[in-house]
């Protein structure tokens, strides 16, 4: 009988609020037998209209308080601005995996397209750093894409206001070219956006399939480990023990209380309590 290796370590998590919770549902739901380390950075965000150094500073931060403090085993930068930032650094500086969220989702949406035509939205940061154009023509699927910064939308999220009059209003206004560029498929590219998904299908339409990259990661994480494959970094990762009950713990850089209830609406029920960051002011 063949014993496969384990690993009970957690796997770490950062956005810099709200956002990356869609990513971490799909990794409590699709890895159960994991353990997971959540930072919310709401202390200090929102990223996207920072500069790209400053980002990286952040990311930097959080990813040595996981890796040092709760001593992950994968970390997923679960942040489109973060991985824009500083995703090849903290592959280079860390001694464990790093996952971004930029070519799950790319890789998911090439493949949605029937018409070629293809859109991207994500922050003002995002969008700048050209990551998402560059992981397009990587793909190497001869497609038409057009790309647009959705300033506000994390605003929104952040202060759970998701189906608001006021939102509809900028959403129409911020996807204009998306719409006349006449995409069939549309990258939600900033981890906040699929809680304004309703309000991105009623100004794109309901023929626009919208892709989210939260499922896409998991799914990228779960084969790395059922195949003891090598993750980026040049590291095998192992699985935790089957049949474990995976224990989930959330961080908040910012109001605590705030981290919690919002959370909880947005997660689920995991997110029943919340620890504050130690860089919290």
């Amino acid at each position: 009988m063949t014993t496969h290796p384990s690993d009970d370590r957690p796997i770490g998590m950062f956005d810099s609020g709200f956002g990356g919770l869609t990513v971490a549902r799909a990794f409590i739901d699709l890895l159960p037998d994991e353990d997971l380390v959540y930072v919310g950075d709401t202390g200090r965000y929102p990223y996207g209209p920072r500069s790209l150094g400053e980002v990286a500073g952040y990311a930097h931060e959080i990813a040595r308080y996981l890796v040092d403090v709760h001593r992950v085993k994968l970390l997923v930068v679960a942040c489109n601005t973060a991985a824009a930032a500083a995703l090849g650094s903290l592959r280079d500086e860390l001694d464990v995996p790093v996952m971004g969220v930029i070519d799950p989702g790319v890789r998911s949406l090439v493949r949605a397209t029937e018409t070629g035509r293809v859109g991207v939205i994500g922050t003002v940061g995002t969008v700048g750093s050209g990551a998402y154009q560059r992981a397009v023509a990587a793909s190497g699927t001869p497609v038409e894409l057009t790309v647009a910064a959705c300033p506000g939308f994390v605003e929104f999220v952040e202060g759970g206001e998701t189906g608001s009059d006021q939102v509809h209003v900028l959403a129409e206004r911020l996807l204009a070219p998306i719409v006349e560029a006449k995409v069939d498929a549309l990258l939600l590219g900033c981890t906040h956006y699929p809680y304004l998904a309703r309000t991105i299908t009623d100004v794109v339409g309901r023929d626009v399939v919208l892709v989210s990259s939260a499922d896409e990661t998991a799914f990228e994480a779960l084969a790395l480990f059922r195949e003891e494959a090598e993750a980026p970094g040049g590291v095998a990762l192992a699985p935790a023990a089957v049949g474990r009950v995976g224990t989930h713990r959330f961080v908040s850089s910012g109001d605590v209380e705030r981290f919690r209830d919002l959370g909880a609406r947005l997660l689920g029920p995991e997110l029943a309590a919340a620890e504050r960051a130690p860089w919290s002011r």
